[in-house]
């Protein structure tokens, strides 16, 4: 079965079962969706791929000849634009990670639920075109075409990579797409997160940061969910969870990979069904909020191990920014350092305005595992150490010790011979010129070591 609307459409559907891909269609287009290409013989898939302009492909995972993951790595590698959602009967994790690994930007398992396809299709398609629209002027994002840049004045950057991660996130805070915010600690997570919420229509409303991973499988959900009164021997009044709190605004889920695996199913039931109980009612709370969510962990990696779920990631990324590390983006290092300066000179009554040349070049060089908020603590405990005006190596005892690429390039290059002779003049040196004792350590025989003191003309005095 083969059948293409005589207009240009965004989706196609693979699959060998003709019945599912009349029912998808009629599915899609009583919802409002564009009425889409079907396509039965897996052989048949990637000619039309190449000849109509796809945004969106649902992809069957068994079917005759070529499998679904064959044809999703090699749309993949050809059109890394095209979203691919697979349609599996397997409801197999390690089958789900492997499609989130070649690319697929959700799974749907068989028999499908027409709601929650409409759902899958309409996302995706928004999120393929908020995609486009960034990318569509091309080349390198650049601060000066942001169009709040007022929104990002806590967050100093200057370099090119943050210029980048700023424009995702005005292009997605408008939506009301759920976003998983990846970077290490210290990265400034949870600012991004504020500021897409600043820029998003719940600005009026909440914003609830909570950390997840502060939450024991006993009063997870009473501090969620809420509970009502009598609900336990201690609940002696009605009480809100946080996402009633948060109701109409922002809930920020950061460590979102440390809550336990019992509760993510709780979790994924509310973010789909919008609706909650509290603990002790029967009463259906409906729930309106964003999520946000945040890790430093490869989500990929912790569902392979069986301690994420992949059903919840895919609810959860509809929107991924990853913000670079501190020591990917060298350019934002000492306006950093001089911001921190200025806050922490005036809390402690300093007048600190500049840094030394030498903390400069060895700041610049620092790899920085914990990022900003090292690079903070740095400073701070520099600054009040330091007694002029100017922040010096030596008020940050902890630079000093580091023996990182700034000492390193400054070393001298040696050959192999020259290398030879220092490490065998070393060994005599220790050994006080007892030449067996220097070819045990070395390795060699006595006969040799006399040839190479020879060769090197190593003073007989050793």
């Amino acid at each position: 079965m083969e059948s293409i609307p005589y207009h240009n459409t965004p989706v196609l559907v693979v699959d060998d079962d003709e019945g599912l891909l009349l029912s998808i269609k009629a599915t899609l287009v009583s919802a409002g969706l564009p009425e889409p290409a079907l396509v039965s013989d897996s052989k048949r898939v990637m000619e039309l791929v190449r000849n109509y302009n796809f945004e969106l492909i649902l992809l069957d995972l068994m079917m005759p000849y070529r499998n679904g993951m064959e044809i999703l790595k090699e749309i993949k590698e050809e059109y890394p634009d095209i979203e691919c959602v697979i349609v599996s009967a397997m409801d197999d994790v390690e089958t789900a990670v492997k499609s989130m690994s070649i690319g697929a930007s959700d799974y749907l398992v068989k028999p499908l639920n027409s709601e929650k396809l409409v759902v899958v299709v309409n996302r995706t398609l928004k999120k393929h075109d908020l995609q486009h629209e960034l990318e569509l002027f091309g080349g390198k994002k650049v601060f000066s075409d942001l169009k709040h840049p007022q929104a990002f004045a806590q967050m100093v950057a200057e370099d090119e990579a943050m210029a980048l991660v700023f424009h995702q996130v005005e292009a997605v805070a408008g939506t009301h797409y759920s976003v998983v915010i990846n970077g290490e600690s210290g990265t400034g997570k949870e600012m991004l997160a504020r500021v897409i919420h600043t820029l998003s229509n719940r600005a009026d409303k909440p914003f609830y940061a909570v950390n997840m991973a502060s939450f024991s499988k006993t009063i997870f959900e009473d501090e969620f969910f809420g509970h009502a009164k009598g609900a336990y021997t201690d609940a002696g009044s009605d009480r809100r969870g946080f996402f009633e709190a948060a109701h109409g605004g922002t809930l920020f889920l950061d460590e979102i990979t440390e809550l336990d695996p019992s509760l993510q199913a709780k979790l994924l039931r509310v973010i789909e069904e919008r609706e909650l109980y509290r603990l002790g009612s029967t009463e259906v709370r409906d729930v309106d909020v964003r999520l946000i969510a945040a890790t430093n962990r490869d989500i990929n990696e912790e569902i392979l191990k069986g301690r994420f779920r992949a059903d919840l990631f895919y609810r959860i990324n509809m929107y991924n920014i990853v913000i670079p590390p501190l020591r990917e983006r060298k350019k934002d290092i000492l306006p950093l350092a001089r911001h921190f300066i200025s806050i922490h000179a005036g809390a402690n009554n300093k007048r600190i305005d500049s840094i030394a040349p030498d903390l400069a070049e060895r700041l610049l060089h620092y790899s920085f595992p914990g990022n900003v908020r090292e690079l903070e603590n740095m400073i701070a405990a520099g600054v009040l150490q330091e007694t002029s005006k100017v922040l010096t190596l030596a008020s940050i005892p902890g630079l000093l010790s580091y023996h990182g690429p700034e000492r390193r390039k400054n070393v001298e290059l040696l050959t192999l011979e020259e290398l030879e002779k220092r490490h065998i003049e070393r060994v005599l040196e220790i050994t006080g010129g007892n030449r067996p004792k220097a070819a045990e350590i070395l390795g060699i025989n006595v006969s040799t070591v006399y040839r190479k003191i020879e060769k090197y003309n190593i003073s007989n005095k050793i």
